[in-house]
């Protein structure tokens, strides 16, 4: 069993925000192959997906994003799978906007739902693969910043942003991590 986690906060007040992008990305792979992501369980909504004896479990956890490790520790515990068994997608404020940076390990870079994950799984590693959403205007909040809806100029460029990581993450669960790094960590 694979997870795809994609990090985001629940409720409709948020679901176009830049904070949300990971759970947007899921949604998009899910899709692909017509998997609607919302079973409960475990805190998360969830879908399942069968490719070639492989099984996928794409997750979006409906803790909001500073509790995110609770429901991934349990999932994980529920489909006796490890943290490298999981792929982490979310927002990344320190990459311009649209810009991929996969990782097999590291630290959280300030972002909660990562240290979430990362405090509930005792510092496990897991593959990440961070989504730039660039840093706020002066004088905006970076806190506000990520809570508010993509502008025009980032709509209008986020379908294209949404299916390049979803191919990212695709590629880091079937071509391993360092094949996945030289495709998708390079400006495209």
């Amino acid at each position: 069993m694979k997870l795809v986690v994609g990090l985001g906060n629940p409720g409709k007040r948020y679901e176009r925000t830049r904070h949300n992008l990971g759970f947007l990305i899921v949604d998009y792979i899910a899709g692909q192959d017509n998997v609607a992501v919302k079973r409960k369980l475990c805190g998360a909504s969830v879908g399942e997906w069968s490719n070639q004896g492989e099984r996928f479990l794409f997750v979006k956890p409906q803790t909001y994003m500073n509790r995110s490790g609770e429901p991934v520790k349990e999932l994980l515990r529920r489909f006796h799978a490890t943290a490298n068994d999981m792929v982490v997608v979310y927002d990344d404020l320190d990459l311009p906007f649209g810009r991929i940076r996969i990782r097999p390990k590291g630290s959280a870079g300030g972002h909660r739902g990562v240290l979430s994950i990362m405090e509930e799984l005792a510092g496990a590693s897991f593959d990440r693969v961070r989504v730039g959403i660039g840093r706020p205007p002066q004088g905006v909040d970076p806190v506000d910043y990520v809570l508010q809806p993509f502008n025009a100029e980032e709509t209008a460029a986020l379908g294209d942003v949404i299916s390049r990581a979803g191919e990212a993450v695709m590629s880091l669960l079937c071509e391993g991590s360092q094949r996945a790094m030289e495709r998708f960590n390079r400006a495209p």
